[in-house]
Parts: C-alpha cells; sequence; structure tokens
C-alpha cells in the first residue's frame, strides 16, 4: 500500500535530530515560554523575511488572535466583515466567527483553485474591513490583484499561509506578502511539528506585540492582563522539533516539486484534470489536487491498486451545517471543486518507485 502520506517514514529522515532537540527540552526543564520558543521565532522571521514572528498554540489560532489583535487594535469591531475563500478547510471561517466578525464567502478561479479578485470584490461592502489570502494547497493566492482591492477599499489583507511554507511571490515568501500572515505546523504540513502548533508573521510591531500578550492570557508581564486573552502558546517541545525541520524545508519543498513535475509530465489520462502551476517557485505542493468527473470510481480502483487518495475538500463552507446561516450562497466553481478534487499522495519520502506506479494506475483507468 502506498499511504497518502507517512508520518512515521517522514520522522525517521531527521529521527536523530528530532531526538536530540526533545531530550535538550526534557534536559532544561522549562517547557512554556522559553528559550527554544524565542529561537524559533526568530529563526522564521528571518526565513519568511519579516520582522516579528510569535509561535501560538496552533493555525486556526494564529488567524483568530490576528484578527482579535485588529480588534484591540480599533481596527475591526465585532460585526466587521473578513471576504475569505469559500473551497477550503473550515478553521479559515472558524477564526473569523469566533473572533466576533463575520465571514463573507468568495468564489474560487477554476485554474488555480485559489481566491479569485472578481468574486471578492463583487463581495465588498462597507462593512468590509478585511480579505484573507489562502494560498491553496501550496500555491500562493493572487496577491497583486488582491492588494489592489486593499488599497481601494482600505482594507486589510492578511494570509492564511498554513499550507504554503517557503512558497515564492515576486522574490518575497509566504508570510511577507501582506499586513500579517498565519502559519499551521500541523503534523502534516510541508513545515510540521509533532503536535499542534502556529505562528504569526508580520512586519507591524504593534500588532505583533498584542498577538504575543493575547496568546498568554492578554498578559506580557506576568500576573498583569492587559487584554482579554487566550492561553494559545508555542511550547518549548514543539518549537525545538521546528527549529530542526526549518533547516530542510526548502530541500523537502524542492522534492515535492520534483515529484509535482513528474505527476504533471507523465499522467497522460485525458478523464484527469492536472492542476494549473504558474510558478513552480510560487508552488510548494502541499497538496496535489487532480480533478476527475467521476472521482469515486477512479479514488476505488487507485485504492484497489494499493493507493490511498483524499479530497480536500468535500464539503465546502457555505454546505456545512456549522454554517447553514450561509446555505442561500451560490458559488458555483467552488461547489464544482468539491465533487471533483482528488488529491494524490505527495510528500519527500515518496519514493521514485511509487511515483512511478501511480502514473501507471492513473494512466491505465478506462
Amino acid at each position: 500500500m502506498i499511504p497518502f502520506l507517512d508520518l512515521k517514514r517522514e520522522y525517521e529522515r531527521f529521527a536523530v535530530e528530532l531526538r536530540q532537540a526533545t531530550l535538550r527540552v526534557l534536559d532544561s526543564g522549562w517547557y512554556i515560554l522559553g528559550e527554544e520558543k524565542k529561537k524559533f521565532e526568530q529563526e522564521f522571521a528571518s526565513y519568511c523575511g519579516v520582522d516579528y514572528s510569535v509561535g501560538v498554540g496552533n493555525g486556526l489560532d494564529a488567524i483568530r488572535l490576528t484578527l482579535l489583535a485588529y480588534k484591540e487594535m480599533d481596527i475591526f469591531k465585532d460585526g466587521d466583515e473578513i471576504i475569505l475563500p469559500a473551497n477550503v478547510f473550515i478553521a479559515t471561517a472558524l477564526a473569523v466567527s469566533q473572533s466576533g466578525l463575520i465571514p463573507v464567502l468568495a468564489d474560487c478561479d477554476i485554474t488555480t483553485y485559489n481566491i479569485d479578485p472578481i468574486s471578492v470584490e463583487k463581495k465588498i461592502t462597507d462593512r468590509t474591513k478585511a480579505i484573507i489570502a489562502v494560498h491553496l494547497y501550496g500555491q500562493i493566492a493572487p496577491m497583486e490583484e488582491l492588494a489592489q482591492l486593499a488599497e481601494k477599499y482600505n482594507l486589510k489583507l492578511l494570509e492564511d499561509a498554513a499550507q504554503a511554507h517557503g512558497a515564492v511571490y515576486r522574490g518575497k515568501k509566504a508570510g511577507n506578502l501582506a499586513d500579517a500572515a498565519a502559519f499551521s505546523f500541523y503534523p502534516v504540513k510541508n513545515l510540521g511539528a509533532l503536535g499542534d502548533a502556529g505562528a504569526v508573521t508580520t512586519n507591524d510591531s504593534v500588532l505583533a506585540g498584542i498577538v504575543a500578550s493575547l496568546s498568554n492570557y492578554g498578559s506580557s508581564k506576568k500576573y498583569l492582563h492587559e487584554y482579554k486573552g487566550l492561553n494559545s502558546r508555542l511550547d518549548e517541545m514543539q518549537a525545538a522539533v521546528l527549529s530542526v525541520k526549518l533547516k530542510y524545508l526548502d530541500d523537502d519543498n524542492n522534492r515535492r516539486k520534483e515529484i509535482a513535475r513528474y505527476y504533471s509530465e507523465n499522467i497522460k489520462n485525458e478523464a484527469v484534470i492536472l492542476p494549473v502551476i504558474s510558478d513552480y517557485d510560487s508552488h510548494v505542493f502541499h497538496i496535489y489536487a487532480i480533478r476527475c468527473q467521476q472521482r469515486t470510481k477512479v479514488q476505488t480502483a487507485l485504492l484497489q491498486s494499493g493507493i490511498q487518495t483524499q479530497i480536500h475538500y468535500p464539503i465546502v463552507i457555505h454546505k456545512q451545517p456549522a454554517y447553514k446561516e450561509l446555505g442561500g450562497t451560490s458559488l458555483p466553481v467552488s461547489e464544482k471543486l468539491q465533487d471533483e478534487i482528488l488529491s494524490l499522495p505527495i510528500y519527500p519520502s515518496l519514493t521514485n518507485e511509487e511515483m512511478d506506479k501511480i502514473v501507471s494506475c492513473i494512466n491505465d483507468l478506462k
């Protein structure tokens, strides 16, 4: 069986260094808000090319804390609208809702699957305060067009970069393409921890300071609480793990690109629509998603051949029970994709033989 993702195999690539890092934390006796967190924050800020990185508990909180910080700065207020794509993981919308703000869903582009600026502009009202650009599957969203809209309508532009660690757009890395960015380091990500973890990156010192305080019960000094904060802190163990894996991120992303190129150049079955890749620098292939009208048939045939696949994402946000109030929304491209997207295995330890089997099986499908 070729697993969709083999985390044990991925872990073994770094086993010696990860064991050393975790033992270092255990021997230190300091597990929260210590030197490992500071070290990783500095390293990740430098990697992204920004002034500030704040480690937090997870990717959802990275978005939520950013939005809450803007509320503390009197830039957002309860009931303001935030535009985001409909065909993404629900965490992006949840962060908006949990911050007392209103998620407004835009449609996506049929070729890149990223948010469509034309749809975004149609959704802007006098209550709109920000656009969240999700770099879906690892491909940078159309940031130039979105930045123009943000400037035109005086909006904040935020990145949900949870799938795009290391992607480059016009010479800048994800995390340095907007007013602020949110990252998840969930274990399956291109840069994954051994548990939940996340970060906010920005060049705004005030925003970074408030995010850091909010993540620590609203406190920047022990027992003094400036804000009604959360408990969402990057712990020392995960920070140490991430520092190890960050060193290999670019090499790992290059391997993902090699696999993606192999798929794109060798899959010849006309029943399969391959992803459109505008620039291999701006796509780090967290997911390699094909489209097929007979998805169930294709997925079943691949599984019978010993190949696991997944669907990202089978239910768009406005069709989720949690967002039944958005049920009247019509976003035809997103709704089309939910029925056709199928994700193939793509991770650095995938072997050439496994790649060849995947391609052969797809090409043999009738």
